[in-house]
């Protein structure tokens, strides 16, 4: 099990929640993959796993993920949620491709700097900010549309 799985197993202890073969399995989905994935795609992957898990669990272990710290939620406006492991990973912006799905993390100083700069010029103390891209990546807008499907690029 990795690191992230061995957290998440504390984390249940310590709540004493059940540390599940169930759980665990959902887990390890979300910590071994690079991919935003939605509720629906981890369930999909259990079955192909040959895992058995029903939708209620799935939703309730990612609930419990994301309360321990150890995944984060994003919400990019597709009408449900999609799950990354955190991994202490600094604070970034995506890009969503509107016509396969595909998710491209960046980070930029600049922007960092700049959203420090637009708040104070509104009299706010930043805390905390969050940017969505909505586009066609470049793969779609050659006509390689499929290849990037629910994939996710990190730069």
């Amino acid at each position: 099990m990795s690191t992230d799985g061995d957290a998440f197993r504390q984390y249940l202890r310590d709540h004493n929640l059940p540390v599940t073969t169930q759980r665990l399995a959902i887990a390890d989905i979300v910590f071994d993959t690079d991919r935003h994935l939605s509720a629906e795609e981890i369930a999909v992957e259990l079955r192909a796993q040959g895992a058995a898990a029903g939708t209620a669990t799935v939703y309730r272990t990612l609930e419990t993920l994301v309360r321990s710290g150890l995944v984060v939620e994003r919400d990019f406006g597709e009408g449900f949620k999609r799950y990354e492991a955190s991994r202490g990973m600094p604070h970034h912006e995506h890009l969503i491709c509107t016509s396969c799905g595909r998710v491209t993390e960046f980070r930029d100083e600049r922007l960092e700097r700049m959203t420090t700069v637009l708040a104070e010029t509104h009299d706010y103390t930043r805390q905390r900010h969050r940017l969505v891209i909505h586009g066609i990546c470049g793969e779609c807008r050659r006509g390689n549309s499929g290849t990037g499907s629910m994939s996710s690029a990190r730069s």
